[in-house]
């Protein structure tokens, strides 16, 4: 299918006096992967169940492949869905899941559902309520990546897998991406999205902050490097990649590092370094640094 897979126009939602997503308008053209950023609580999966239709609007319209949202019957029969929370019947087995779940959907590639059931290791023959979180979350992605839906809606679909399972998973969505499928994928992970995704929207307290490139993405990737040293302190504010130096007291500093660490390391060269110690900020922390002021 060509045209947008996924547009919405001012969608708001309020409960009560909570204000969960506020005049979001975004559009995903068809064959794309767009990744949905931002920290827990920011919206993302109030904004899949309203472009879902799981969910009214307070105000704003979403459609999927032109279809308006209300109308659940026909605008699903193009999607398939990998909730957040994914809740399957406890007392059917895995190969009864999928295969109700193939008969209710648009139909499915059997050969590709056995090589995903092969590569995410999953044991059909028990019963889901004996399924880890994990489980229960494979059974589910094996059931969206075999469909032949031509939109898959993932809300935070690497909850619960250890990390081979995650890179099945990014495999996943290059294949089905490959296959011309669109993928919404929500994430609060900013390397999964940055792995997979061709645009990413990033959505902070439920206001849309900004609709990027993977590649101009890349700029809120830094670390955090704090420096214990003894004698003359090294000489940081010109070197390239290196920002927001801050003396801690005597014989330490810290400093903000992006992209290679080749300029700082050289730099560092003559220094009587005691320590050297690097954090990777949250998402959190990296959407308050580039994005609070201006949210506020």
């Amino acid at each position: 299918m060509t045209g947008s897979a996924v547009r919405t126009s001012a969608l708001t939602k309020h409960y009560g006096r909570l204000v969960a997503l506020d005049d979001l308008t975004i559009e995903v053209p068809a064959g794309e992967v767009f990744g949905f950023l931002g920290p827990n609580g920011a919206g993302k999966s109030t904004t899949i169940r309203l472009i879902l239709g799981l969910a009214t609007p307070t105000s704003g319209r979403a459609w999927i492949f032109d279809t308006d949202s209300s109308d659940v019957a026909t605008a699903h029969h193009h999607v398939a869905y990998v909730p957040a929370d994914v809740t399957l019947w406890p007392r059917l087995t895995g190969a009864e899941i999928l295969h109700l779940l193939a008969r209710t959907g648009p139909g499915i590639d059997a050969d590709y559902e056995a090589e995903l059931l092969d590569r995410f290791t999953v044991d059909l023959g028990k019963r889901a309520g004996t399924y880890s979180t994990g489980n229960r979350q494979k059974i589910a992605l094996v059931a969206a990546f075999a469909t032949r839906a031509p939109l898959l809606v993932l809300d935070e679909p690497t909850s619960g897998l250890d990390p081979l399972m995650e890179q099945e998973f990014r495999r996943c969505v290059t294949e089905a991406r490959d296959r011309g499928q669109t993928v919404f994928l929500s994430s609060h992970q900013l390397a999964e999205v940055e792995a997979v995704c061709d645009r990413v929207g990033i959505l902070r307290s439920g206001r849309l902050v900004e609709v990027a490139s993977v590649a101009e993405l890349r700029r809120l990737h830094r670390s955090e490097v704090t420096l214990t040293f003894t004698g003359t302190p090294p000489v940081l504010d010109a070197v390239p990649g290196v920002d927001g130096v801050e003396p801690l007291g005597e014989g330490r500093l810290r400093f903000a590092l992006t992209g290679p660490p080749g300029p700082a390391l050289r730099a560092l060269a003559n220094v009587d370094a005691i320590a050297l110690s690097v954090r990777e900020p949250s998402l959190e922390e990296i959407f308050l640094d580039y994005y609070g002021r201006a949210t506020r």
